[in-house]
């Protein structure tokens, strides 16, 4: 069964994708495109957010140059988007910011005997496609939300302290209370 490479094996560092120039054009091209997890961007009610009953809002920010894959953002939205629902009733708006554009590549090495003569090493070594990720640079949103009340507030951040460990990197979360900002206008 293939698995996943760990997200280590994929450079956090380097904010722009590598991309490969080649004598032949047909070869400076990725063949497929992985498809996309996540199903859903914008959650909840957003005809609130136009009636100003959702007036406090946190941003999840990240806080160092990281690449968010897919599947970890699918896996954070599946969890929020349930408990959210179940603890405030759907008055709240849950959306997904970054986009996940950057292709991560995987150049599969044989193991056992016989497989030197089986493999090229790193002579062609681009790498098929493997998954998709966002690379985000320091203070980038990666969540926000909208909620009624100061309950709800408090429990998204308790729920949101829960899946730290599923992002990659340090972040931070930013709170924000919108009818302060509508009445200094």
């Amino acid at each position: 069964m293939a698995t996943l490479r760990k997200a280590n094996a994929y450079s956090k560092r380097k904010v722009t994708p590598y991309t490969r120039v080649s004598k032949r054009r047909q070869k400076s091209f990725i063949k497929m495109v992985p498809a996309q997890k996540i199903v859903k961007f914008t959650m909840g009610k957003t005809d609130l957010l136009k009636k100003g009953k959702l007036p406090h809002q946190l941003t999840v920010v990240s806080t160092e140059k990281v690449q968010l894959r897919h599947n970890a953002m699918e896996s954070c939205r599946q969890y929020l988007n349930k408990k959210l629902d179940s603890e405030l009733g759907g008055n709240y708006i849950f959306k997904i910011v970054p986009f996940p554009h950057h292709i991560q590549r995987e150049n599969k090495m044989l193991t056992g005997a016989g497989a030197d003569r089986m493999q090229t090493g790193m002579q062609l070594s681009f790498g098929k496609s493997m998954g998709k990720a966002a690379i985000l640079k320091p203070e980038s949103p990666i969540f926000i939300f909208y909620l009624e009340n100061e309950k709800a507030v408090a429990f998204a951040r308790a729920e949101i302290k829960k899946i730290k460990s599923k992002l990659p990197g340090k972040i931070r979360v930013d709170y924000k209370d919108l009818r302060k900002e509508s009445s200094k206008d």
